[in-house]
């Protein structure tokens, strides 16, 4: 902020009288600390490369700030601002990218109960303790499994590192920070916390999902024009797609897409192969193809949010067909349906389109994750990702 208004003036500290300049200087500050606030919000989440959100973050806060000045005809001084946003990203883009070289994070790990499963995890180093002494070289946190029956030892070295400030973390909550994942045995207050996540959000959230939805409605209407010409041209059937999804609170409900593949009889709920789309599937058109990579072929789902039975962001809803069978074989299945379902959602960010039981599993990991940290933050990092993804295809099938 400092730097093109110094440069403008020519260092004369003696800054005009009130007006476009000290708007601007107001305005940008707090462009700068809203846009640095999201960003530390949205990177906390697991596989986050904070470099990669500096611009969408700081994009949305000067655009509010921008908002701001054009509703209330402030003035402010263009040059100032422009030159401020672009100074701004490169800041932050070289401070991101500088941390994520040097720093990586490091915990103390108490050799007791379940903590084997952090090897997995290459995103962080770990330091098995053999002794009840704080390293020479103090970790960035501790980590335990206080589900175990601990040596009072190692019960007093907790003690005397959380009083130190020192934070610690039990082992498994670790694994959820680290992976984005929340692998559950059995539910419990340990597992979610509450069987009713964020009921004050999901209200705000669903006025969300109509505003949106309505001002891409006069969009939506011209697109279906153009794709529909497209897919009569490419391949004899109806333009649209419509098949029974299990959704909110176990509901059946029909999803609409653009149809992707040749036309056939309907999938009934037993034809669990026909409803599983695989790689390079041979049903899938040539214009399919590019609709599936895009995304556009999801976007008809707009009238299904409108209708209130799905939301922009959200476990994926599956098909009737196999949601039964993945209710039979997978334990606490069903609860993945507490939320709207989404046209997109933190399991395909993570992980993309699966169908295989011990893939959708691990899908079912990230959707209770979804659901225990369901908030603004997660679900504007899930749209800043899809974004990306579509932009470059990737997770497609």
């Amino acid at each position: 902020m400092l730097i093109p208004v110094l440069v403008r003036y020519e260092f004369d500290l003696e800054l005009p009288t009130p007006g476009s300049a000290w708007n601007t200087i107001a305005g940008v500050t707090f462009a700068l600390v809203l846009g640095f606030y999201i960003l530390t919000q949205v990177t906390r989440f697991p596989g986050v490369r904070a470099s990669s959100y500096v611009v969408p973050c700081l994009t949305g806060s000067f655009g509010l700030v921008l908002l701001v000045f054009f509703f209330f005809r402030l003035e402010y001084a263009r040059s100032l601002f422009v030159a401020s946003f672009t100074i701004g990203v490169i800041w932050f883009f070289v401070a991101m990218l500088l941390t994520r070289m040097h720093i990586r994070p490091t915990f103390a790990v108490i050799p007791f109960g379940s903590v084997e499963r952090l090897q997995s995890v290459t995103t962080a180093d770990f330091k098995l303790l053999l002794s009840p002494l704080v390293p020479a070289q103090v970790p960035d946190a501790l980590i335990a499994d206080f589900r175990s029956d601990l040596p009072a030892v190692w019960e007093h070295f907790i003690a005397d590192w959380v009083v130190a400030g020192r934070p610690a973390y039990h082992a498994k909550h670790a694994m959820e920070t680290l992976t984005g994942r929340v692998d559950i045995e059995h539910l419990s207050e340990n597992s979610f916390g509450s069987l009713e996540p964020a009921l004050g959000y999901r209200k705000i959230k669903r006025v969300l999902d109509i505003v949106v939805a309505l001002l891409l409605l006069p969009a939506f209407v011209l697109l279906t024009l153009v794709v529909g010409i497209a897919i009569a041209i490419d391949s004899p059937g109806p333009v649209f797609f419509r098949q029974e999804r299990v959704g909110y609170r176990g509901r059946i409900f029909r999803m609409i897409k653009f149809r992707t593949m040749k036309h056939g009889p309907a999938v009934s709920s037993g034809q669990r192969e026909a409803a599983m789309t695989q790689a390079q599937d041979p049903r899938i058109t040539r214009l399919g193809r590019f609709l599936r990579r895009t995304r556009i072929d999801e976007i008809p789902q707009l009238l299904n949010i409108l209708k209130g039975e799905m939301s922009w962001i959200g476990p994926r809803p599956e098909a009737k067909a196999l949601s039964g069978w993945y209710e039979e074989e997978l334990p606490f299945y069903r609860y993945r349906h507490i939320v709207r379902p989404g046209i997109t959602g933190w399991a395909q960010v993570n992980q993309g389109h699966v169908v295989e039981m011990h893939e959708v599993l691990g899908k079912l990991h990230y959707d209770f994750y979804y659901i225990k940290y369901f908030s603004p933050w997660l679900d504007a990092f899930v749209a800043i990702r899809t974004v990306w993804i579509m932009l470059r295809g990737l997770g497609a099938r």
